[in-house]
């Protein structure tokens, strides 16, 4: 009896995770996983396609700063719009005319909420409705950056104490990391990015050795080679 009570939450999860898995795979897809945004362009696409064949969407699109906690300078057009099923769009993105710093890169995010339709036959069934909200990084990249952008993960500067690892990005453009880690010991989970000019820390266990690895994403979405550097306390 007490198995029993016991697999049935777990098949009851297992029922959840197979809906919602099916919902994400045969919902709204995005067609980049970053958008650049560059300075002397009028505008930045990103295509999406809705490969539920039968069940249409109503999209919502905006753009937030870095934090996340208002909007940013952009306007995604259409903002609000229905896509039926097997329909592919492109939003637009356009630049207010607020002013944005020209020796580096912004970092925004570009937030696509995608709402399923019900018929009207469904008003009086009990339904879940999974509203599923995709957010991805946009870059507002400015013309007179010297460097290049795809060599930027490659100047990173790194240092470490006995427990901690400092990095510092000298470059003018973000550095989104695909894979991190010191010795042994695995950091990709605890670092996203590191902005143009900062300095970050991270803290390592002492005898994680000196042999340090990283990777990043690069403007396609695509992963980089792997560096391999010796550092020293």
């Amino acid at each position: 009896m007490q198995k029993q009570l016991f697999m049935q939450p777990i098949i009851a999860l297992l029922l959840f995770w197979a809906l919602t898995s099916s919902c994400y795979a045969g919902g709204i897809v995005l067609g980049q996983t970053r958008v650049i945004y560059y300075a002397d362009k009028k505008e930045a696409a990103l295509p999406v396609t809705n490969n539920a064949r039968t069940m249409p969407f109503l999209l919502q699109s905006w753009v937030e700063n870095e934090k996340g906690n208002s909007r940013g300078p952009f306007i995604v057009t259409p903002p609000l719009f229905r896509i039926n099923g097997g329909e592919s769009s492109t939003l637009r993105i356009i630049k207010t005319d607020a002013s944005l710093p020209e020796d580096r890169e912004s970092l925004f995010y570009i937030d696509v909420r995608a709402i399923p339709a019900s018929s009207v036959s469904d008003t009086n069934k009990n339904l879940l409705t999974l509203v599923v909200k995709t957010r991805i990084k946009l870059f507002y990249r400015p013309g007179t950056l010297k460097d290049k952008a795809v060599d930027a993960y490659k100047k990173l500067q790194f240092n470490r104490t006995q427990d901690t690892l400092y990095i510092y990005n000298p470059t003018e453009y973000f550095v989104v990391f695909s894979g991190l880690s010191i010795g042994n010991t695995e950091l990709t989970d605890k670092i996203d990015f590191i902005s143009p000019g900062e300095h970050k820390k991270l803290p390592v266990p002492v005898a994680s050795g000196s042999i340090i690895k990283w990777a990043a994403i690069n403007d396609y979405g695509g992963v980089t080679q792997t560096l391999t550097r010796s550092i020293q306390e």
